[in-house]
């Protein structure tokens, strides 16, 4: 890389090649066109296993609950009750309340005895195996300082669907008892190495229940997902460069969107899932096009400038584009009408910031920045024009905002090892997910639930 090389200096450069080795050019060139793709720094193999969580930290306001035991006629594989207080206890917002012994969803809890350990709503249910396999899953939600029902449902899960259907009834509390949607439900994506293989993996919010609906020879980067998450949107270098795939989970259906001349790399979708924004190389140096989720048609450049523009992501109102650029001198964050026009700069604090994720509703941005030879999570209020940052790793990447606007994830260091990290946007509580057998990167949040 030459001096003047954007990323010559980031932790990607410094990571992409092992000691005593040159650069792979192959990855040179995708590291120059994707500006900070996180899978270059690839050093322990991790495989498939479900991620550890450790969690730090509580919410500003955390709501008493008691969680007892579901009532069950013993033949339940999943332990609904532990998924539940686990989901309430990682957020946050939630503290359990010690409440021993079992409690049904009909029966009736012991109000005076639950205010007196401090409960403010206590949670009963009952998990019964039907003839046909299925199992039926009833709850219900008590206000115990009012002595009253909250509410409650029921349904039926087949005994795979049992993991989610305990995240569903966490995030029905949590709409319940806070007011807003829960997170429970949703599903992250990342990506693994395991010696000469790549994974994409799948993984319920908490890092359990892991699938690889992809494992390559070749690495794989940059997953995201679809809109209505039942796609994924990737780059694989299975054909010797770095080309875009459109993944459908339900049916392992893969579809070639863009595999251009020279590099193919940082695919986004646009948030009614027909467009995909990409980088490519087909013209020079990386630019920004557009093209149909469908690989139908020909793609459209939307940038157009002398440096490289590439890491793009759509708005929420899918009419504007974040991208990053060195256009400037050095690499920054712009954006763009989605129908073509002058970009606008929008990062200012320092020489470097890249990656740009918008939150959910539009009023933020998460993107990398360098601080002092550090490579931070920084969080800027675009209305306000202030920044707070929410790393102190000083080696993250790959910012991905949670479907609710309460949390970003990224990939970062610790102890030596890949992990990835998920903070509250004020910093209070902290997830570290780790793989016990080596590296993950790549995190990309899904959305919430159908």
């Amino acid at each position: 890389m030459s001096p003047t090389d954007p990323i010559a200096s980031s932790p990607v450069a410094s990571r992409a090649a092992p000691p005593g080795s040159g650069v792979d050019p192959r990855r040179r060139a995708l590291a120059r066109a994707a500006m900070a793709a996180g899978a270059l720094g690839w050093r322990t193999p991790a495989s498939a296993q479900p991620v550890q969580i450790d969690v730090r930290g509580v919410g500003a306001t955390v709501y008493p609950v008691a969680v007892p035991r579901f009532a069950t006629d013993g033949r339940i594989a999943t332990d609904l009750t532990e998924v539940i207080r686990s989901d309430l206890q990682r957020s946050g917002t939630f503290r359990l309340v010690e409440m021993p012994g079992v409690l049904a969803d009909t029966a009736t809890p012991d109000f005076p005895g639950l205010r007196g350990r401090g409960a403010d709503t206590v949670l009963g249910g009952t998990v019964t195996r039907l003839a046909d396999g299925r199992h039926d899953v009833r709850f219900r939600l008590h206000d115990v300082v009012n002595g009253r029902l909250l509410g409650g449902e029921a349904f039926v899960a087949l005994e795979t669907d049992l993991r989610y259907a305990a995240h569903r009834i966490a995030d029905w509390i949590h709409q319940k008892i806070v007011g807003e949607r829960g997170i429970f439900t949703t599903r992250i994506v990342y990506v693994s190495r395991q010696a000469s293989r790549w994974r994409l993996n799948v993984a319920d919010w908490d890092g359990e229940n892991v699938a690889s609906p992809l494992a390559s020879g070749e690495p794989v980067m940059s997953p995201c997902w679809s809109p209505e998450g039942s796609r994924l949107a990737y780059v694989s270098f299975e054909s010797g460069k770095p080309v875009v795939y459109v993944h459908t989970l339900a049916t392992g259906q893969r579809r070639v969107v863009a595999d251009f001349r020279g590099s193919n790399s940082a695919p986004a979708w646009s948030p009614d899932g027909r467009l995909l924004a990409v980088s490519l190389t087909r013209e020079g140096l990386s630019q920004v096009f557009l093209l149909n989720a469908d690989g139908s048609g020909s793609p459209r450049r939307l940038t157009t400038s002398p440096g490289i523009d590439t890491e793009p992501a759509f708005s929420p109102d899918g009419r504007g584009l974040y991208f990053s650029s060195d256009r400037g001198g050095s690499p920054q964050i712009y954006r763009m009408p989605i129908e073509g026009g002058e970009p606008a700069r929008v990062t200012f604090n320092g020489s470097y910031n890249v990656s740009a994720r918008p939150s959910p509703d539009g009023r933020s941005l998460a993107f990398i920045t360098r601080r002092e030879g550090r490579y931070l999570v920084a969080l800027r209020d675009l209305a306000a024009g202030t920044e707070q940052l929410l790393s102190d790793g000083g080696r993250e990447e790959s910012p991905s905002f949670a479907p609710n606007g309460r949390w970003v994830m990224f990939a970062t260091q610790s102890g030596g090892r890949d992990a990835l990290m998920a903070v509250t946007l004020d910093g209070r509580v902290k997830h570290r997910l780790g793989s016990p057998q080596g590296d993950i990167r790549e995190p990309s949040w899904g959305p919430f639930s159908s």
